[in-house]
């Protein structure tokens, strides 16, 4: 019998009701939009799948689009007019292969049961991992040549068969080929996922901590504040999401580490940061979220924080985070000061699977949560708790 309270055990849930399940190979990002889920597979030979979710009861593949050649397509994001962009990315610890060619796929998802592909844009090392996009740019965590690690990469798609580098922005000793020298080990001070909102990146660089940058200038991305906790604490910062209203008259970034195995200690595993950065040249952590550390997890992605969902929607503040093999977990932000969760789904790995890992989350504007597992799975489910 498992030590885990109850609601972090296998098969608990609390106020989440599940509506559909498709039974597909595991993914790293969903994305939702029109009424298709766009899944980015985390192993080849499936890059991106594309599933009918209009009839949240009965979810339907009805694309897929292969992996990129020795690589990997496990992000994807959609825009408006249908414009869809994945990652080429190198498959972790798999030798150099030529047929390899980092950095983004662009296709055209204006029918998204026939997805097409316009072009691709070449990078370098093993390639692109997270991105966000909106109707004309693309911020990349990408890397080039010359640079140790990931950088932040500023992307023009106005025209999306010509996608052009307007600006790019890194940690001072990542430019190895221009004399600097790193201070880090390895790859550890390295871009993670940047985020926009308004004239900000928010940017999550592992084991660096998050950065805010300016980028009124696109060409010339500036730090505005950097905020690093690791060390002390073991995990390396995995998403800084910016709440777009005030609570309690402050602004707020939403941040994520991550349960990894490049972490620096095995205890406390991942949890979720609250920080106020009202003033944005002095952010101040003030709260946290944290489940409890289970020594029966595994030490590489087992139980422990990962991705919160990246959509939200005015006055909703209820906010889905994977958890890995925690599943997922709802928690209220409305008290910055003291986070509680109000839901949870935890479900039992799928026949054959290893453990259970909630890997990425999307809530759409209907309020109904897709979860993508990172072996197999994407559910459909809804919160039927009180908002």
């Amino acid at each position: 019998m498992s030590a885990l309270p109850l609601q972090w055990q296998y098969g608990s849930s609390h106020n989440v009701a599940k509506l559909g399940r498709l039974d597909i190979p595991g993914g790293g990002q969903v994305v939702v939009q029109d009424g298709y889920a766009y899944i980015g597979h985390m192993a080849p030979p499936l890059g991106t799948s594309v599933v009918d979710v209009r009839d949240p009861r009965n979810p339907r593949l009805v694309a897929q689009i292969p992996a990129p050649p020795a690589g990997m397509s496990h992000k994807a994001r959609v825009r408006r007019d249908g414009i869809l962009v994945t990652n080429s990315q190198k498959l972790r610890r798999a030798p150099d292969n030529p047929d390899f060619k980092p950095g983004i796929r662009i296709f055209d998802a204006s029918n998204p049961e026939q997805p097409r592909q316009i072009t691709q844009w070449h990078c370098a090392g093993v390639g692109v991992h997270r991105f966000d996009i909106d109707d004309r740019y693309a911020y990349l965590a990408a890397e080039l040549e010359g640079f140790r690690g990931r950088i932040v990469v500023i992307l023009d798609l106005k025209d999306p068969e010509k996608p052009e580098e307007v600006g790019r922005w890194w940690l001072p000793g990542q430019w190895i080929a221009g004399g600097e020298q790193p201070t880090w080990e390895a790859r550890r001070h390295s871009c993670h996922h940047p985020l926009r909102y308004g004239e900000r990146l928010y940017v999550s660089y592992w084991h660096a901590g998050f950065m805010i940058l300016d980028i009124a200038d696109m060409t010339k991305p500036k730090l505005v504040t950097h905020l690093d906790w690791s060390p002390p604490y073991p995990c390396p910062t995995h998403t800084a999401l910016r709440i777009p209203w005030k609570l309690k008259d402050h602004d707020f970034l939403l941040c994520t580490d991550e349960e990894v195995g490049d972490r620096l200690t095995r205890w406390p595993a991942a949890f979720v940061w609250m920080v106020d950065i009202t003033d944005e040249t002095k952010p101040l952590p003030v709260s946290t979220f944290k489940g409890p550390d289970n020594p029966e997890a595994p030490a590489d992605e087992g139980f422990g924080a990962h991705q919160p969902q990246e959509q939200l929607y005015p006055g909703d503040n209820i906010i889905a985070v994977t958890w890995f093999s925690g599943g997922l977990r709802l928690i209220d932000i409305s008290d910055p000061y003291a986070l509680r969760e109000v839901g949870h789904y935890t479900p039992h790995p799928a026949a054959g699977q290893p453990q259970l890992a909630s890997n990425d989350v999307f809530v759409a504007p209907d309020k109904r949560i897709y979860l993508i597992d990172r072996f197999n799975g994407l559910e459909i489910l809804e919160y039927t708790g009180e908002r």
